[in-house]
């Protein structure tokens, strides 16, 4: 993933530097923060990989630089990856360097969360700031569909926000504090949406419609 890594980082700081899209520009930071803080999961979670390449389906909510989404496109050939972002500014220039990188199975869309029905099975991944409960209530599932979240949390989790046992639809099946390879504590927290009621609310766009 070094290469991967350099070749990204060029992209984010040369052609793309004027939307900003993350500030850690040293090479050997930009790997350990950016692209291992979002794959060591797949390393070390096994049922994280696994569900991604059971479903064939990767969706990352508020993705900003293409994180994780983007790496972790890179380490599960094969599946499709859906990003959706606010700014649009971000998740078409996401998108085109998805391309320049050889990752054609990656789409982005400026969506957000609360506004798409997800009809398919997948793993949603959430590395965004906010907190568990506000993005969980966000989340819509169709009845039929089996979906996992996972959050990527930092090592103050416990101090900054609950993890509540359960959120509407969503139960929490993973608690999990980890050591990335540089040292750093990260706590990673999956919720599973069960006995999801039948009845959609309207005007949703269907995940199932963008790709």
């Amino acid at each position: 993933m070094k290469e991967f890594s350099e070749q990204y980082r060029n992209l984010l700081f040369g052609e793309y530097a004027t939307l900003n899209l993350t500030r850690i520009s040293e090479p050997d930071e930009f790997y350990e923060k950016q692209i291992v803080d979002s794959i060591y999961p797949l390393e070390i979670y096994e049922s994280f990989k696994n569900e991604i390449e059971t479903t064939g389906l990767h969706v990352d909510v508020g993705f900003g630089g293409g994180f994780p989404l983007l790496p972790i496109a890179a380490s599960v050939p094969g599946i499709d990856s859906i990003g959706f972002e606010a700014r649009r500014k971000k998740a078409e220039a996401v998108e085109a360097i998805a391309l320049k990188l050889g990752l054609s199975k990656v789409k982005t869309f400026h969506n957000r969360i609360e506004t798409v029905l997800i009809d398919q099975d997948c793993v949603i991944t959430f590395k965004a700031v906010g907190k568990i409960k506000e993005f969980l209530n966000k989340v819509n599932v169709q009845a039929g569909s089996k979906v996992k979240v996972y959050f990527y949390k930092g090592p103050n989790l416990l101090e900054l926000e609950t993890s509540p046992e359960k959120v509407g639809i969503f139960k929490k099946v993973l608690l999990s504090e980890y050591k990335l390879p540089s040292g750093h504590i990260r706590h990673f927290v999956a919720y599973e949406a069960q006995n999801v009621p039948r009845g959609t609310k309207k005007n949703l766009v269907k995940l199932s419609e963008l790709h």
